[in-house]
């Protein structure tokens, strides 16, 4: 910050000094010119008009001088009264367009957020007096951030510009529209005492007409919101910092519920955010702590019971929380930004793991949207594998179905890339994210994997064990090997058998193991690498003992 005393300061201060005492004396110069030539034109004037009409002696030469001199300094002040006036008319232009900037957000017009919040207190208080309560509301654009990354940020300022011209031609007759930063605007509408309805349906048909494509050139962008809503009667400290903070927890709340929606406030929500952040903060610290450790899932030969491979789980040991499985902490670290760090570790890890495996024996892990949006995904995993001397043509990279929504291209180049460096790539999931064939000829995979909400329940489900059947008959048709997710009993795993050839994994094979369990259970087989050859496949296939 700058010292008010600061010398550097000084000259700006004495230069707008100046000028004052210069409009002053100019102002001091007309009107003693004025007053002058009253004084000196009553005695001249007589004379110059009798000289002019050849009567008389001409007019004094030292009063005409001075006549003259005060017509001059007439003309003066008046230009100069005139350059005042204009300088007046731009000063307060400027302070009129400073005080815009000061209140309103340059690219959507909207107040800005200092301004909503003295806005809502006015509001708040004048609601008040005609017995009315304000609803507060949170808007938040639903991946944003793809939306710039995918198009640019020129792109970006657009759908910003078109979702806030959407929300302001609802809005209804003394309401406040703000963009608080970024992709986030909020809105404060007043209601009448115990009616809410009005503010949900305001809600409601902002996440309606927001959610239409925006024409920007050649592009129609697919745009919805996520929006939070609290009320100002139903919390004692109801000023606009303490709404904007309820509004956006529910918020938050509506992004977790599945989005393009609208959540009330609830003050069990603001517990939940607080365990949350408490979660997000121990997530971050626990990546260079080494809390996450790769567990492997094995997968066999359903015909032989041999094992062919192990799948890579992402397991938390953490100190407060235990020990945690991937469906609590994997979506975290995708929405905080952590999940690159969090994988790469995971998979440096197994990859010094499965190096001590029998060379036949291949390692698989998943991989994650997020990831499938850097461009240098590849790249990093090809260095990940030159560091560990790990072949590449027994890494398995599993790509989920719903990542083929995304961007089709982008998966279509990261596909070819880790095939051109001999690693094999299947889709995981199978079934569970509506695919179409087409997407599924035009890419380059090398194994379908069936998710298990069709496998388990095969025993007792008609429908799943058709479900099942098409797909491996598909996948036969296509050339494509098929894994099978979810066996966990031997009616499963026979029904499977009869299918034909295909490899399977699940807890009828075992839980997933640490990498040393791993280890020991593949040294009792005699498949390791350090296993003598003669030593190897020794032990009865897994499909016997089950």
């Amino acid at each position: 910050m700058r010292d008010f005393n600061d010398p550097a300061d000084q000259p700006v201060v004495a230069r707008s000094v100046s000028r004052a005492d210069r409009d002053l004396m100019a102002l001091a110069i007309g009107v003693a010119a004025i007053i002058m030539f009253i004084g000196t034109g009553a005695n001249v004037m007589p004379d110059v008009v009798q000289a002019l009409q050849g009567v008389g002696l001409p007019p004094d030469r030292l009063l005409s001088n001075a006549l003259l001199l005060n017509i001059a300094l007439i003309i003066f002040g008046l230009r100069r009264y005139r350059d005042l006036q204009e300088e007046v008319r731009e000063r307060r232009m400027a302070e009129e367009r400073a005080r815009e900037l000061a209140e309103h957000d340059p690219l959507t017009g909207c107040l800005n957020r200092r301004a909503i919040a003295s806005a809502t207190d006015a509001l708040i208080a004048g609601s008040a007096e005609r017995g009315e309560h304000v609803g507060f509301l949170m808007i938040d654009v639903d991946n944003f951030k793809r939306i710039n990354d995918a198009n640019g940020h020129s792109v970006g300022d657009n759908v910003l510009q078109a979702c806030a011209a959407r929300i302001a031609d609802l809005l209804p007759a003394r309401g406040l529209l703000a963009r608080l930063g970024g992709d986030e605007f909020a809105c404060v509408v007043p209601f009448a005492a115990g009616m809410p309805e009005p503010v949900e349906d305001f809600a409601r048909r902002i996440t309606l007409h927001v959610a239409r494509p925006v024409p920007i050139g050649h592009l129609e962008l697919e745009v919805t919101v996520s929006v939070g809503i609290a009320r100002s009667d139903a919390h004692a400290e109801a000023n606009a910092q303490a709404l904007l903070h309820m509004a956006d927890i529910a918020m938050y709340q509506a992004k977790k519920t599945g989005k393009n929606n609208h959540c009330w406030f609830d003050p069990a929500m603001e517990k939940d955010l607080r365990e949350r952040h408490e979660l997000e903060t121990a997530l971050r610290a626990a990546i260079p702590a080494g809390e996450f450790v790769p567990y492997y899932q094995q997968q066999i030969d359903i015909e032989t019971g041999r094992i062919t491979g192990f799948e890579m789980l992402a397991r938390w040991n953490s100190p407060r929380y235990g020990h945690i499985g991937p469906e609590q902490f994997i979506a975290i670290a995708e929405e905080i930004g952590v999940i690159d760090d969090l994988s790469e570790g995971l998979i440096r890890q197994a990859l010094r793991d499965a190096r001590e495996w029998d060379p036949s024996i291949t390692l698989a892990i998943n991989v994650s949207p997020v990831q499938l949006r850097d461009p240098w995904f590849a790249q990093k995993l090809i260095k990940l594998l030159v560091e560990a001397n790990f072949p590449a043509n027994r890494l398995e990279v599993e790509i989920t179905e719903t990542c083929l929504h995304d961007n089709i291209q982008q998966v279509r180049t990261l596909i070819a890339s880790l095939k051109n460096q001999g690693m094999t790539v299947s889709l995981d999931d199978f079934g569970s994210g509506y695919s179409s064939l087409a997407q599924l000829q035009s890419l380059p995979f090398d194994r379908l994997k069936i998710d298990r909400s069709f496998v388990s329940p095969m025993s007792g489900c008609t429908d799943s064990a058709t479900i099942v059947r098409v797909i491996s008959s598909l996948g036969e048709g296509l050339g494509l090997p098929i894994t099978a997710e979810g066996v966990e009993s031997a009616e499963i795993a026979r029904q499977l058998r009869d299918l034909g050839n295909m490899h399977a994994q699940g807890y009828l094979y075992g839980r997933p193991e640490s990498g040393s369990e791993t280890l020991a259970r593949l040294a009792d087989m005699g498949l390791t690498a350090r296993a003598r050859p003669t030593e190897r496949h020794q032990r009865p296939p897994l499909s016997d003992v089950a």
